[in-house]
This record gives C-alpha cells, structure tokens and sequence, in this order.
C-alpha cells in the first residue's frame, strides 16, 4: 500500500467510530425519498474515501454531531459515494459537481443550503442549521 493510500485509509478509518454515532445513512437509490416522505430535512454528503477534503469535512461534521444531538434526531444525513453514484441521478439531477459537495434539503425537497469544498466549521455547521430549522418539532 502507498503512503497516501494508507494515510487516507487511516484517517477515514479513525473517523467511523464518530461518524456511526450519528444519523448516517449510506446512500441506495430511494433513500433520499423516504426521507423526506417522512417529512424530515436532509444532508447529502457527497464523499469519496480518498479525498482529503471530503476527510475534512467529516471532521467538523462529527464534532457538530456531537456538541448539538438535535443534528443526529432531527436531520437525516445521507452518505453519497461519489466513486459509485457521480453518473447517477442522486448526483446528475443536483447538478453536484464534485466530491466533498455538501447539499442541504428541505423536507419539501427544496435545496436550503450548499458547500462545495468547503471545510469551514462555521459554513458547515450554517448549513447543518438550515437543515435543522426545516425540522418539525
């Protein structure tokens, strides 16, 4: 294994353990509909294990996890891989143009809020908060 194998393994391998605490869903095609048939606000992360940006991203997704619970009960976070869905509609419809693309839906489906390559905690934890105020009680 390369250096840079091992360390994007390494680094998305110390984040499960955070990540699984919260709301994580791993995208399959429908996931997104019976989310917001639900009535609940989503997230879409739009990630490629390897991607160094992506790892960032995560990082302050966890740590927002963690100091605000409503995040995890309230907000449905789904995982897109972009290596198995960057052809797909998930993907083509929303016109995503890249991994580490964060989307934020309203429960009505309406795009609140977007990141692209972004890994600022306040302009993450921003589009977490869209996301949230969509949330029924």
């Amino acid at each position: 294994m390369n250096r840079r194998a091992f360390l994007a393994t390494a680094s998305a391998a110390a984040l499960i353990p955070a990540l699984a605490q919260a709301a994580t869903i791993a995208y399959t095609p429908g996931a997104v509909d019976r989310a917001l048939a639900a009535g609940q606000p989503v997230v879409l992360d739009y990630f490629a294990p390897w991607c160094g940006t992506c790892q960032a991203q995560r990082r302050v997704i966890a740590r927002l996890m963690d100091e605000n619970p409503a995040y995890k009960d309230k907000v449905t976070y789904i995982e897109v891989d972009w290596d198995t869905y960057k052809r797909d509609a998930i993907t083509t419809s929303r016109q995503v143009p890249r991994r580490s693309t964060l989307i934020a839906l309203g429960p009505d489906g309406s795009e609140l809020a977007r990141i692209v390559a972004g890994t600022s905690y306040e302009d993450i934890k921003s589009l977490f908060d869209a996301a949230l105020a969509t949330a029924s009680t």
